[in-house]
């Protein structure tokens, strides 16, 4: 639940601020503060490029907003010049409000899609590596349901 959580929370525009949601979401869900913190880094600086322009792309045709390629041109150019992360937030929100809803939006429906994917990979992984741990030790493995 916690890495579902982490990747949610690393799906929205809101870089400085992913990891603290990320384990805000974790304390109220009860689940792992460690691995939701670990989550957030489905966003990095080498995907921002993905996560900016679809984040973008969804929140607006949700939202009916006209293409403004030369908006976007300059929050890429940021991103790609290597700006901090609070130099591409303030980028975003000199575009304008609208756009910059348009981003949340659009990282929400990506971190909607996302999260469950993470769930299902992560409980996977997790009941793999607890197999192979316990068939190296000899012990019996005891699943809950």
């Amino acid at each position: 639940m916690g890495m579902a959580l982490g990747v949610f929370a690393g799906s929205l525009p809101i870089i400085p601020f992913q990891t603290a949601l990320a384990v805000a979401l974790a304390l109220c869900f009860k689940a792992s503060k460690l691995t939701a913190a670990i989550g957030t880094w489905v966003s990095n600086p080498f995907d921002w490029y993905f996560f900016y322009f679809y984040s973008y792309k969804f929140g607006a045709v949700l939202l009916g907003l006209p293409e403004h390629k030369a908006l976007f041109s300059r929050i890429l150019n940021s991103v790609q010049q290597g700006h901090s992360f609070l130099k591409v937030a303030e980028t975003i929100l000199e575009t304008g409000s609208v756009f910059a809803l348009a981003f949340l939006v659009g990282g929400i429906l990506i971190g909607i899609a996302l999260a469950p994917i993470s769930y299902i990979l992560s409980v996977l992984l997790f009941r793999k590596i607890k197999k192979s741990k316990a068939s190296k030790k000899g012990g019996l493995i005891i699943e809950r349901p």
